[in-house]
């Protein structure tokens, strides 16, 4: 059986202090043929440490487009990305590398597990990739597979698991390299109603322990009542 979810029952609050991430009047287009889409029209923006925002909004609303720029895997035509006060929007290939394996978390809808790699293996990954010593290395992943419940599965592969899991194996992965950002892109589409309120309570246990920043696009109305705030993107601008 699973450990038990270390769930806090009072809602938590996003510490003081200065801005996670800023966003200052980003804009960002794509052309289609001759048709020229306005994905971003002047977002701006500030996440906090430990702070879960919930960013909501239709398909083609620009939410794809907001995470891929706040996360540095793309670059805004205009305006300026600032990620723990140092402006990174337009950071060169390999700077933006770095920032995104020692800053930035990643939670996937679909997880993007390993599947030929268990589920320490997993979660030792980014640790591996940024060069951290076998020791620490085997004590952080055990820590974290402890606080996210799957201490008895470190030798199992992803499709042993459950979809719950494997959302908490994502979870676990993205944080043990102690980011300051984590991006989850619809991380309970594709769970049930009891699984998807497990993983978003552990999601906001797991960044107030560790005073990670998350930044939430969901579809999912359950999100926005385990978020300390929402905003709404309509036509690639905050309502």
């Amino acid at each position: 059986m699973n450990a038990p979810l270390r769930v806090p029952s009072p809602p938590l609050k996003a510490t003081a202090g200065p801005a996670v991430l800023q966003l200052r009047a980003v804009r960002k287009s794509y052309r289609l043929g001759t048709h020229e889409v306005h994905a971003l029209r002047g977002v701006s923006l500030a996440l906090r440490p430990a702070e879960m925002l919930a960013l909501t909004g239709p398909s083609g609303s620009g939410k794809s487009t907001l995470l891929n720029i706040a996360g540095l895997i793309d670059a805004p035509d205009a305006g300026e990305v600032v990620l723990r006060g140092r402006p990174v929007g337009h950071a060169g290939s390999r700077e933006a590398t770095l920032l995104r394996r020692d800053a930035i978390g990643f939670v996937f809808q679909g997880f993007n597990l390993v599947p030929v790699m268990t589920v320490a293996e997993n979660v030792d990954y980014p640790l591996f990739i940024a060069g951290v010593p076998p020791a620490e290395r085997r004590r952080r992943v055990a820590a974290m597979l402890d606080a996210v419940g799957l201490r008895e599965h470190a030798q199992h592969r992803p499709d042993a698991l459950s979809g719950g899991q494997r959302q908490r194996v994502a979870i676990a992965r993205a944080l043990v390299k102690r980011p300051a950002l984590v991006i989850a892109d619809e991380p309970t589409a594709s769970l049930d109603s009891h699984t998807a309120d497990q993983v978003l309570d552990l999601m906001r246990e797991q960044g107030h322990a560790h005073g990670a920043a998350f930044l939430v696009a969901t579809h999912d109305a359950r999100a926005l009542g385990r978020c300390d705030r929402a905003l709404a993107l309509l036509d690639g601008a905050l309502q």
